[in-house]
């Protein structure tokens, strides 16, 4: 991989680097690990973070890779790029099912949920699931939740791009989505099952304002594959610390902490939309 690409300091165009770097990943290693079994997060485990890249030849990206996520969204860091625009999103309602995959609560939609579109690429919506406490942090902090939804590219050449909006959240008033899921995580506790919801629309997943962060960094479960576009939306919204409870008790592999630690910058550039007009 060349060196000199991915330490570019601030990214002008962040999807044209992210098709450089997946021409070199195969397709079959840019999936996260659905066996819960085969790493932990607990510290000083042998199946830890800090040994994920070790567990596999597959994963070694975990402790190679240059541009690893989570990160520290640090403001001194962060360039404003207004031109940059709203997301386009254009989600749509589709049966979806719950599964308790061990590691985090996920929430899979079994067909067509719709899109968001990041410089003329469509990335469709596949999938979300939570991370308690978050995993990126803003000048440090670390809040108590983060959402990821999971979005990925049609195929071209074997190959696709993987895109994840990011959503973080503190203690505070209920979430709304979570309240619809409570009753279906609860019957989940300590058990690596799943069941079907029936029509669920991702559209009422709410990002709250319209400023978000944008960087290129990793998945941040093995194998830890680079080239993935992030959108972190900047607005903080709220959770009751119940809900937060309940998505910690349903994982049953000791994950109920399930946030990979802070991975270095590496001179990457960190991109915020801040529209010119008040929100």
């Amino acid at each position: 991989m060349n060196h000199q690409i991915r330490c570019r300091v601030f990214l002008p165009n962040v999807i044209i680097l992210a098709i450089i770097l997946l021409h070199s990943t195969r397709w079959i290693s840019a999936q996260e690990v659905e066996d819960e079994s085969e790493f932990d997060y607990i510290k000083g485990s042998e199946k830890g973070p800090s040994h994920w890249g070790e567990l596999k030849k597959e994963w070694e990206t975990c402790k190679s890779g240059k541009m690893q996520s989570p990160i520290d969204l640090s403001s001194h860091r962060v360039r404003v790029v207004p031109k940059l625009g709203e997301l386009k999103k254009h989600y749509k309602p589709q049966n979806a099912t719950v599964k308790n995959r061990g590691h985090d609560i996920e929430l899979k939609w079994e067909k067509d949920a719709g899109s968001m579109n990041i410089n003329g690429t469509e990335f469709f919506l596949h999938q979300c699931h939570w991370h308690s406490p978050s995993e990126h942090t803003i000048n440090g902090r670390r809040y108590d939740l983060e959402l990821h939804m999971v979005h990925e590219s049609k195929r071209k050449n074997g190959r696709s791009m993987i895109a994840v909006v990011g959503v973080l959240f503190k203690i505070g008033r209920p979430d709304p989505i979570l309240n619809k899921l409570s009753k279906i995580i609860k019957s989940m506790v300590d058990e690596a099952a799943e069941e079907k919801i029936g029509v669920f629309d991702p559209s009422e997943i709410k990002l709250g304002g319209k400023k978000y962060y944008r960087y290129i960094g990793s998945l941040t479960v093995p194998p830890c594959t680079e080239g993935v576009i992030w959108t972190i939306n900047k607005k903080i919204r709220s959770v009751s610390r119940a809900q937060v409870e309940l998505l910690r008790e349903a994982v049953h592999d000791h994950a109920e902490k399930n946030s990979r630690p802070i991975q270095a910058l590496n001179r990457r550039g960190i991109q915020l939309y801040g529209p010119r007009r008040k929100e």
